[in-house]
């Protein structure tokens, strides 16, 4: 496993939630043999607190460390706000110390809601 963070990362979450991201966003990956299989694009940066989009697998204890580096070390952040349609990343999210504060309607299209998740930098788990 590699992480990445070069523009098929996007791509690919872009892909799979079936929605564009507008620039400027970071985003990183996990690339096995030379495919992405899974990525987080970092958007809405506001000091505090960033969005997070998350699709794919492979999402490793490496990875999930890496992100929290990135958001909480690097970024200097209170918050992520994980935001997705896939009731395993919200999973995977709670195990991390997150909780489901709501839910956002139509957010990738009609029909398609989006939980909303957040972790506080008190509770990351890593």
């Amino acid at each position: 496993m590699n992480i990445v963070t070069d523009a098929r990362v996007a791509d690919l979450v872009s892909r799979l939630v079936d929605k564009p991201f507008v620039p400027p966003f970071t985003a990183m990956g996990i690339e096995r043999g030379r495919e992405v299989v899974g990525g987080v694009v970092f958007n809405v940066f506001e000091g505090a607190d960033i969005h997070v989009s998350v699709a794919g697998r492979g999402f490793s204890r490496e990875f999930l460390s890496s992100v929290g580096e990135y958001v909480f070390r690097q970024l200097a952040c209170e918050r992520m706000t994980v935001i997705t349609e896939q009731p395993r990343v919200v999973r995977i999210a709670e195990k991390l110390g997150g909780e489901i504060e709501g839910l956002i309607r139509n957010h990738f299209g009609r029909g398609r809601d989006a939980i909303l998740v957040g972790i506080l930098k008190d509770d990351w788990k890593y």
